[in-house]
């Protein structure tokens, strides 16, 4: 069994990408001795903590293959109170919430078989805010609250919003936290779909996914040369929207299928930034 710090980006609906990732890396024996996330990837963390075994990953892919785009981004009539300025956001996170109500089976962080770090940022300023203790739901719902999407989760007195505002992908947020041996975990992001989704949530979505991706690449140069550092490759081409949910169990055997050929090509055991991460269209 080989035990890594497990950095799960954020990505919207390709979190799905992820869930794929983490069924492959738990089945090949490896293992979580940190885990770190940011949005999606503070949602997969979340379960992956608590206990990260292979019958945890096949949690985690099955709500993936559930979840709507509805329940994901609670769009209803009252979403056009947002887009008419009378409120300040458009989307309601009911859904989500309802979710963790019912299928994480703990809510402090202290319960973890592994520690859990959640990323969100300060509304405000943009900076970095670290979630390591209290209400695991609370944190990731400030950690996946998109600006103007959905609306700024109240805790200890400050207004947090999504973590990938202040890091996409937690790379330095890991290294800070003792991390050595850091496996990235990233959703990807659509790069062969000619039209940005119309959509104002989409577009959110888009230009969000977009920004992780550069940063990651930023983070990748930085700190390659002094941790060990793995990125499992996502999947490209790739036409999904991170706005669009219905595509869970697609996307999830698509990235199983990538991930093992990965991990039987040696990918543990080489770095370098996998291709399909640079920011590109086909």
């Amino acid at each position: 069994m080989t035990n890594w710090a497990f950095v799960l980006a954020g990505g919207g609906s390709l979190g799905a990408v992820q869930a794929g990732m983490l069924l492959e890396l738990i089945a090949a024996g490896v293992r979580p001795d940190l885990v770190v996330g940011v949005s999606a990837g503070a949602l997969n963390g979340a379960f992956l903590a608590y206990d990260p075994s292979p019958s945890t990953a096949e949690r985690i892919a099955e709500l993936w293959r559930r979840i709507s785009t509805r329940e994901a981004l609670g769009l209803s009539w009252q979403s056009l109170l947002g887009v008419l300025g009378l409120r300040g956001h458009i989307a309601d996170a009911r859904g989500l919430k309802g979710l963790l109500e019912r299928e994480l089976p703990y809510r402090e962080f202290s319960a973890t078989q592994v520690p859990l770090h959640i990323v969100a940022a300060d509304e405000a300023s943009g900076a970095e805010v670290l979630l390591s203790s209290g209400n695991v739901p609370e944190a990731v719902l400030a950690s996946t609250a998109i600006p103007g999407v959905f609306a700024p989760v109240m805790i200890a007195g400050r207004r947090l919003v999504d973590g990938v505002v202040a890091s996409g992908t937690p790379i330095a947020t890991a290294v800070r936290l003792g991390a050595t041996r850091l496996i990235v975990l990233p959703c990807g992001f659509t790069c062969a779909n000619k039209a940005v989704p119309r959509h104002a949530v989409g577009r959110a979505m888009h230009a969000i996914t977009l920004l992780g991706a550069r940063q990651l690449r930023q983070d990748f140069e930085h700190y390659a040369d002094r941790v060990s550092l793995r990125l499992v490759p996502p999947l490209c081409p790739l036409t999904h929207s991170s706005y669009d949910y219905s595509q869970g169990a697609t996307l999830i055997a698509a990235a199983r299928e990538s991930t093992r050929r990965w991990l039987d090509a040696g990918g543990l055991d080489r770095g370098g930034f996998p291709h399909e991460l640079a920011v590109h269209s086909h």
